[in-house]
């Protein structure tokens, strides 16, 4: 298990590696990743859900104090996670097994844990976001808006799509295949979530 928690942080520096080990999923390797796949989970669920258009008119009414708003944050954020983390490894699943993977849904939904710990990490920019703008992050207009907004948006979307491309490498290790094959893979996977991100702005 100390092994997995180190390759939490390690498949951020070398993440072929630690994809490729994903390639045990026998009962006891699976076990063993539990937990960080747990926290990894939830940690990108969390922080997904603080970047929604949700979130970012969770004050309008002036009802949410830091405390109200710490706990919605962290409760509707952690389902968001669990959500994702099988809806989406199903979605994965499917785009694998249609080229060719003999491997479990468990394995693809372990892939698709680690692929998220960028966006798990993006977490680490709330505090400067909240020492700068303070609660405006949670309701329309404020210090938030401007060329400080769309800097922290472009540097949320950079852990985003850090994510997606690590997505890709974890499956292009996993099964040895060839970064269009990987590719093709994941394709539907990162759709998903940008089509219903675009809908959810639009409405």
């Amino acid at each position: 298990m100390r092994d997995w928690w180190l390759r939490t942080l390690l498949v951020l520096q070398r993440p072929r590696p630690v994809f490729a080990a994903l390639r045990d999923d026998s009962r006891e390797a699976a076990a063993d990743r539990s937990e960080p796949v747990l926290l990894i989970v939830l940690l990108a669920g969390i922080a997904a859900i603080l970047v929604s258009p949700t979130a970012a008119h969770l004050n309008d009414d002036g009802t949410f104090d830091g405390l109200t708003i710490a706990v919605w944050v962290f409760v509707v954020g952690s389902l968001n996670g669990l959500f994702a983390y099988f809806v989406l490894g199903a979605v994965l699943h499917v785009g694998v097994k249609a080229l060719g993977s003999q491997g479990s849904y468990r394995r693809t939904r372990h892939l698709l844990a680690f692929a998220c710990v960028p966006i798990a990490l993006s977490l680490v920019v709330w505090p400067v976001k909240l020492a700068l703008s303070g609660g405006d992050w949670f309701h329309t207009g404020g210090r938030d808006t401007g060329a400080a907004g769309a800097a922290f948006d472009l540097i949320e979307l950079a852990f985003f799509l850090w994510s997606a491309v690590l997505l890709v490498v974890g499956v292009r290790a996993v099964h040895a295949w060839t970064w269009a094959r990987a590719s093709a893979a994941c394709a539907l996977a990162v759709a998903v979530p940008v089509v219903i991100a675009l809908a959810v702005r639009a409405v």
